[in-house]
């Protein structure tokens, strides 16, 4: 019995010896020094010799069913580990290989990092001598064989997949290091790139042995990112093996891929079609940092980039440079974003500042500091701890006004600020500011492009939209009263048109001389968003203009009429109630001009 048994246990290695003899040949005259017919001839005997091998030993094996309790067998064929590695981003490669070598693995390779190892001095297998074929169709063949994915699919404790292993001399891989094609910065390079190049740039073996490996991950470590190399070498040195460790990095692999699937889905969608509302839509966001807390305290969170080709270079407050403060919360990110996309509408120097996402203050002037002053005048209250964004350089006179400058409140308190945000810093200004407080952050952001996507989140889905991206110079500004307005008056009513588009609805914006005066929003009703503009306003009013973001229900003892009575002398509004003619009757009553934009504003 015991002679019975250890004879059946040699099946699976004389079969296993067989395919070795034939791989030797192989790593003793690469394909490279081969003719095609060479590849053939040495293929066919190598199936031909294994099928032999395993028909004769198989025979034997059914009048002896103890063969089915024999040994697995090792990680290889020839019993060594093995590591299959190829990169097209071949950062620190010689640390990971030699890592590897020094942990007793044989290392395979494909291609530029075959050759990039061997240029090295680190000894390589190419991945054609096991699959005993070349690569073919200019590369788009190498590693999408058998031979290959056997090894990576194979699960260790299924008695019958190493048996198909041994069967067909085919070797188990157990560590694999895969990234792939840069398509991602070659569609997104200056100039953009051909269709043709595009598709070429597509990777399709990469991903496959990305996803065979992480559904193994029970067997085989997957590793998509170089910064996991240090961690893979210390694994593999240690003696008890983590499944957690292997889960994290085979869910990181699927991420990797799936990101990259959403770069070319996207690409492609453009390249056919062009809507910016797909059938589907995947978006692609990359953790940038994780936050203290949410919105408030007791909620976690955490910051994230898109990662949507559609966002490469395209400016916004989630690509800004940090230049000093504490790290950016859940709220600061609200607020900058905020106030960063009002200041970048305005073409003449701007300052905004803004409290919980609220433009509270808004004025531009050829002198920077005086719209800074401005700005801040029209709100002081609300001004104190929140934002102030410029749409030019920060310079060391301005650093030292916004250093210095004093509440207009009580003209001593200097006044506090969570954020500045502006396109670039000089040197001397960075300095000053700097020595404000330690806790002010600094943020150089770029101008968000045009035609963007916009997405916000409801309960179990999205909605998307373009974003609001319209300017006075885009709209008609129609006349619909009596009275027409001069020319500054018709300034004044497209600079606080601009302004209320960024104030959350219902919103109403009082201006005059490039300068908001005064703000009403978020109210339930529009008369009392009114309201709160004209209280903030005080005696300015008189002479200004009034925006609205969207019509007027009503006009007798109603909005209308009550601006018209504080002396507004322009207002610009979308137009669109049944009740319009009672707007225009009320203003010629008052002798106010009355603009229709046909544009509304809402924001939510």
């Amino acid at each position: 019995m015991l002679g019975t048994a250890a004879s059946a246990a040699t099946i699976p290695t004389t079969t296993a010896h067989a395919a070795n003899n034939i791989r030797r040949t192989f790593h003793t005259n690469p394909f490279n020094s081969l003719s095609s017919s060479h590849h053939s001839i040495l293929c066919a005997r190598f199936r031909c010799l294994s099928l032999r091998s395993f028909t004769a030993v198989s025979n034997k094996a059914m009048s002896h069913p103890q063969t089915l309790d024999a040994p697995h067998p090792q990680s290889s064929a020839a019993g060594n580990k093995q590591a299959l590695i190829s990169l097209s981003d071949k950062k620190d490669l010689a640390l990971l290989s030699n890592g590897l070598h020094e942990l007793g693995y044989t290392i395979v390779s494909t291609g530029g990092t075959a050759s990039a190892l061997e240029n090295a001095g680190v000894s390589v297998t190419k991945v054609e001598q096991l699959t005993c074929f070349p690569e073919m169709l200019d590369g788009r063949v190498k590693t999408l064989h058998p031979n290959i994915h056997g090894g990576i699919l194979a699960r260790r404790d299924q008695k019958h997949h190493m048996e198909a292993l041994n069967k067909h001399g085919i070797g188990t891989f157990d560590v694999v290091v895969v990234n792939l094609y840069p398509f991602y910065d070659k569609v997104t390079s200056t100039g953009g790139i051909a269709f043709d190049d595009g598709i070429e740039n597509i990777d399709i073996g990469g991903p496959a042995m990305i996803r065979a490996a992480a559904k193994n991950h029970k067997d085989v470590l997957v590793v998509v990112d170089s910064q996991d190399y240090p961690a893979l070498l210390e694994f593999l040195k240690g003696s008890q093996d983590d499944q957690q460790f292997r889960r994290k990095l085979a869910w990181k692999a699927f991420e990797h891929v799936a990101s990259y699937d959403s770069a070319v889905s996207e690409w492609l969608w453009k390249q056919t079609v062009g809507d910016k509302l797909p059938p589907s839509l995947t978006v692609p966001l990359s953790l940038k940092s994780s936050l203290r807390y949410g919105e408030n305290p007791h909620q976690k969170a955490a910051f994230y980039v898109d990662k949507s080709l559609s966002e490469v270079n395209a400016g916004g407050i989630a690509t800004a440079i940090q230049h000093h403060g504490k790290e950016m919360s859940y709220n600061n990110y609200l607020d900058a974003d905020a106030a960063w996309n009002c200041v970048s509408e305005f073409r003449n120097p701007t300052c905004v500042v803004v409290k919980h996402t609220n433009p509270c203050g808004v004025a531009s002037r050829d002198d920077i500091l005086e719209a800074y002053r401005l700005a801040v005048k029209a709100d002081p209250v609300s001004a104190f701890g929140g934002i102030v964004a410029f749409n030019i350089e920060v310079d060391e006179a301005l650093a030292k006004e916004i250093r210095e400058f004093r509440s207009p409140t009580d003209g001593e308190t200097r006044m506090f600020y969570e954020i500045v945000v502006a396109p670039k810093y000089t040197e001397k200004g960075l300095e000053i500011l700097r020595g404000k407080s330690k806790t002010l952050r600094i943020l150089e952001a770029k101008k968000n492009e045009k035609g963007k996507l916009s997405l916000r989140q409801v309960g179990g889905g999205w909605l998307a939209q373009d974003s609001d991206d319209l300017t006075p110079e885009d709209i008609q500004f129609n006349v619909v009263s009596k009275k027409k307005p001069q020319d500054n008056e018709l300034c004044d009513a497209e600079f606080a048109w601009l302004c209320v588009k960024h104030v959350k609805s219902n919103a109403i914006v009082i201006a005059k001389d490039n300068r908001m005066l005064g703000m009403g929003s978020g109210q339930p009703n529009r008369l009392e968003s009114l309201r709160i503009a004209l209280r903030k306003a005080g005696d300015a009013v008189k002479g200004a203009a009034l925006a609205s973001d969207a019509f007027f229900p009503f006009a007798w003892k109603d909005a209308v009429e009550e601006a018209c009575e504080s002396g507004i002398r322009v207002i610009a509004e979308p137009g669109g109630s049944i009740r319009d003619g009672d707007a225009v009757d009320c203003c010629n009553k008052y002798g106010v001009s009355l603009l229709l934009t046909n544009v509304r504003h809402f924001k939510h």
